[in-house]
């Protein structure tokens, strides 16, 4: 279990949680009128999903990578994958293949944030984040308030496929309200909310993360099936760094 979220495969098989959104080139029509990102170092804070009078900038990946790796035993996301890079370059560069609006949640003075200045992403310091997972979460939201969504990714995730990570976009930016990927029975990562619960986004704390608002509202939780495993895997040990990290 990763120090970043929560396991999905707690969750078990999923019975009728919510329906299941097919996937294909419908889902993939829906999103296209989302524009490009928006540069500068963050919005200023807000009041997510209640500030109509801010302009919209489209759906937000906001990839959480402010985690401490305690169970791997060190920082996770500077540890080497097969391919070379480390676990947060790679998550990063599929975030940022997935969808053109990426903003990065990590602790202040971290190998992790010189990454992602590097790449020219955002980024979104969290001090509080060493109190858990759920601070990062409402940093990321509250820093992007005129969002038209978020899908929140993880950090400590390189092996999920930048196709997916798009579809949950889309499939945000058409208007659900919950979307979580599934994948042989099992719900993973990442997971995507629509603009009305933003409030509730920019409040969560401690270690739970989006998992609380995700039960309150379950009935509008749409399930996405996707033939990706990826959504299913995180570095939790260094036994976890070998596989193939995801491509589209």
């Amino acid at each position: 279990m990763s120090d970043e979220h929560f396991n999905p495969r707690s969750a078990g098989r999923l019975g009728p949680a919510g329906p299941a959104l097919a996937s294909g080139p419908g889902l993939a029509a829906a999103g296209s009128g989302v524009g490009p990102a928006i540069g500068g170092a963050g919005a200023l804070p807000g009041v997510p999903g209640r500030d109509s009078d801010r302009p919209r900038r489209g759906v937000v990946v906001v990839l959480l990578a402010a985690g401490f790796g305690r169970r791997f035993g060190g920082d996770k996301l500077s540890a080497r994958l097969p391919d070379g890079r480390t676990v947060g370059e790679a998550s990063l560069a599929l975030a940022r293949a997935a969808w053109p609006d990426v903003v990065c949640v990590v602790r202040p003075g971290t190998g992790m944030a010189q990454v992602a200045r590097a790449a020219g992403v955002p980024v979104i310091e969290c001090p509080e984040a060493i109190d858990g997972m759920g601070y990062s979460l409402a940093a990321g939201v509250r820093a992007t308030p005129e969002a038209a969504g978020w899908v929140i990714a993880l950090g400590d995730m390189p092996f999920l496929s930048p196709t997916t990570v798009r579809a949950v976009a889309q499939a945000v930016a058409a208007g659900q309200d919950i979307v979580a990927p599934i994948h042989g029975g099992e719900r993973g990562h990442p997971v995507g909310f629509g603009a009305g619960l933003g409030l509730e986004l920019s409040t969560v704390s401690g270690d739970e993360g989006a998992r609380a608002v995700v039960n309150r509202h379950r009935q509008r939780l749409v399930l996405l099936p996707v033939c990706d495993a990826g959504i299913l895997r995180d570095v939790d040990r260094p036994s976890d760094l070998t596989g193939e990290v995801g491509s589209d």
